[in-house]
């Protein structure tokens, strides 16, 4: 519950109940939104970055030969649990984190995309979301190849690009159109019922773990056109990219599409993955919480 205007507010309000923020009068005005709104872009930036350093010092420690991990785990299967883990647990820690709480911890360019599509992000959020995401991404994989330039430069590391497996690029395609399709299924769902919203960062990092684990070797598991073009700028490998900047904001579409044909626009109530916090919201104009 919030107060704007000292009319008190609830997210799970009917929508004719709640007020927009008065940002939501600015969002014509590039100026004025960055003025008001640049830490959420740059808090974007830095926890896709972050997420990307994880994922290549995790991916070093699990998949380069000399590493005594990876010496300890022959087992493929099990070293893909480790990092599926280590990557969910990464995924949650910044949703909950506080700079997470502040931005909405979107992290994916189709995730502010398709709430966007919802018309939960104004226009100009969206764009320096989506454009926070690429830069922030693509300077925490350059940090971390600098850093582990030995490590993950190896074959068996390799950037932790994202690249179709075995079965091929049209497996690869649909493989990320149903792991995006489940994931925004499920966020919408948690974080829109009052009695489950504040598990929905715990739903999104299971999820990512489970997929790591199971479905790695199909398409590399990306769902984040961001975080796949991160890995191939330092490894310089641009194998069927467009999959990967196609297919993840299909399947989130997609997903939107079946749940307000089911539940209805109303039912949506904010872009945020953790929203009842001391934060702001730049997207329902709940104000912070001293």
């Amino acid at each position: 519950m919030y107060a704007v205007d000292g009319n008190p507010i609830s997210l799970f309000s009917p929508p004719s109940n709640r007020i927009l923020h008065p940002c939501s009068r600015i969002q014509y005005d590039v100026t004025a939104v960055l003025k008001h709104h640049w830490p959420e872009y740059l808090i974007e930036g830095a926890c896709l970055g972050l997420f990307m350093i994880s994922a290549f010092g995790f991916g070093a420690l699990l998949e380069h030969p000399a590493s005594p991990v990876y010496q300890a785990l022959p087992n493929p299967l099990l070293r893909r649990f480790f990092m599926g883990l280590a990557m969910g647990l990464t995924a949650i820690g910044i949703i909950y984190s506080p700079w997470g709480k502040q931005s909405g911890a979107h992290i994916n360019p189709s995730t502010t995309l398709t709430f966007y599509r919802l018309g939960k992000v104004a226009k100009w959020d969206a764009v320096f979301y989506v454009v926070s995401q690429f830069i922030g991404g693509l300077i925490g994989a350059l940090l971390a190849s600098v850093a582990l330039s030995a490590w993950v430069s190896h074959p068996s590391v390799n950037y932790v690009v994202t690249v179709p497996g075995t079965y091929g690029v049209a497996a690869a395609f649909v493989s990320e159109v149903a792991l995006t399709f489940i994931l925004m299924t499920a966020i919408l769902h948690v974080s829109n019922d009052p009695r489950l919203h504040k598990l929905t960062g715990l739903c999104a990092g299971a999820l990512v773990a489970i997929y790591i684990t199971a479905e790695a070797p199909i398409s590399g598991m990306s769902m984040n056109p961001a975080r796949t073009f991160a890995s191939a700028v330092p490894g310089n490998h641009w194998t069927a990219l467009w999959v990967y900047f196609t297919a993840p904001l299909i399947g989130m579409l997609s997903a939107a599409e079946v749940y307000v044909r089911s539940r209805g626009t109303g039912s949506v109530a904010c872009a945020k993955l953790h929203h009842e916090n001391p934060k702001r919201c730049i997207f329902c104009g709940k104000p912070a919480k001293a």
